[in-house]
């Protein structure tokens, strides 16, 4: 690995200030170290399109960003929506209407009509989506208890993680989280079986996996548990967070699929990865508690002018993007090519649109390759929950070159890392 600045260099602005000494003293450690090892020593300085800049002049592309930057960053639209908002209302006095946030509701709402869901809450971040639509489904039904799929993960606040899988999150506070059941998602017997008991207020489902390895669920699966979830008086949340917004193909797939809904949580790409937003579309059955009494759940930040104004923006891009639908089938095709190169390294690719999982033989595997990434110049996103998988969430305005590049980066990084994880001895 090529060292970059060292531990005394000095900041863009030439004060000295180093973000990976600060991250370590003030922050965190580890995740400074992380960082440290990603980025070569250099921390990202600025970043536009496809593209992240880093302190060593290096310019990498983005591949990750944790499904964020669907439309790269800084898209025009984008900040021009949220300049204009923020020479206009920057802030709410929260005691007086204002027009981005309604707007806002107005626009995704109608994204799902005709139908049920016309109900609309604004958060920050994909727990609060999650947080609420557990809440809700809690106090509109009377009911306790929840059902996740294994391998989901729908945030680490307290409320979110007790439907979130892997014990890696769960272990610490274990005894503290609301009681809810994981379920494989295919066995709908064993589903039906827990619905039978009468106490399941919600399931909660994503249509493609994300942190649990990039699995997208069979559409005949996902209208199925809408389907139950209606048949025993329970509400049925699609959290498309990460897969929504057409990242995976579609506004929402649930929706697509004719899945039953009570609710669909968006988020991520939702702010154009410019402002952090997340969005709750309900219906009014789910939404009765919030209907009865606006105040018994609030944020100080939801329906943030700023980040209303670039969710707009974001969905203006989004809805004019031209080519998208071929674009996500050149990404796929890159894909399986690769994995026809390499069999010794690739167990599988899987994953729609613009959201992907490269499944490597073994842990180690997939250490290495994400280790080889930065150093070949691409930004990737682990799996939390499913460490032999890269997850790759490139941005929907990639250009044929950058595409192209991507490719070239990709598999010079595969072959390095397949070197560095031979078993000794082993021709390579």
């Amino acid at each position: 690995m090529t060292a970059g600045p060292g531990l005394a260099a000095a900041g863009q602005d030439g004060s000295g200030f180093d973000p990976l000494i600060a991250e370590r003293r003030y922050l965190s450690p580890g995740l400074a170290l992380a960082h440290r090892f990603a980025g070569g020593g250099a921390w990202e300085v600025s970043s536009a399109g496809a593209w992240v800049t880093l302190s060593d002049g290096r310019r990498l592309l983005d591949f990750g960003s944790y499904g964020v930057c669907l439309l790269g960053h800084r898209h025009p639209a984008v900040v021009a929506a949220v300049s204009e908002q923020l020479h206009r209302l920057p802030a709410s006095t929260r005691s007086l209407a204002s027009e981005p946030a309604p707007r806002l509701a107005e626009r995704l709402t109608g994204y799902f009509a005709p139908g049920p869901l016309r109900r609309c809450w604004f958060g920050l971040n994909g727990a609060d989506a999650v947080e609420l639509a557990l809440k809700l489904a809690r106090a509109s039904t009377g009911r306790p208890r929840v059902i996740a799929a294994t391998g989901a993960f729908h945030g680490k606040t307290l409320g979110a993680l007790s439907v979130t899988w892997h014990p890696r999150y769960r272990g610490l506070v274990e005894d503290y989280l609301p009681p809810a059941t994981h379920v494989d998602p295919g066995d709908l017997a064993r589903l039906e079986r827990e619905l039978s008991a009468g106490d399941v207020a919600a399931l909660i489902l994503e249509p493609v996996q994300g942190e649990g390895g990039v699995v997208p669920v069979p559409p005949d699966v996902v209208i199925a548990w809408g389907e139950l979830a209606a048949r025993h008086g329970a509400h049925f949340i699609a959290d498309e967070i990460q897969a929504g917004l057409y990242r995976a193909g579609a506004m929402s797939l649930a929706h697509e699929f004719g899945a039953p809904l009570s609710a669909v949580l968006l988020g991520k790409a939702l702010g154009g990865g410019v402002a952090p937003i997340s969005a709750v579309i309900g219906t009014e059955e789910l939404f009765a508690p919030l209907l009865r009494d606006p105040f018994w759940h609030s944020m100080t930040f939801g329906g943030h002018p700023l980040s209303a104004a670039a969710a707009l923006g974001a969905l203006d891009a989004l809805d004019a993007l031209p080519g998208r639908e071929a674009r996500a089938a050149a990404v796929a095709g890159l894909l399986a090519e690769l994995a026809a190169e390499h069999p010794g390294m690739i167990k599988e690719v899987r994953g729609r649109g613009f959201m992907w999982g490269i499944e490597l033989r073994s842990a180690r595997q997939a250490g290495s390759l994400l280790a080889e990434l930065p150093l070949a110049g691409l930004v990737v996103s682990p799996c939390l929950g499913q460490p032999e998988v890269i997850r790759l969430l490139p941005p929907a305005i990639l250009s044929d070159d950058e595409l192209g590049t991507a490719r070239a980066r990709l598999r010079a990084a595969l072959q390095a890392a397949y070197t560095e994880s031979a078993p000794e001895g082993a021709l390579v």
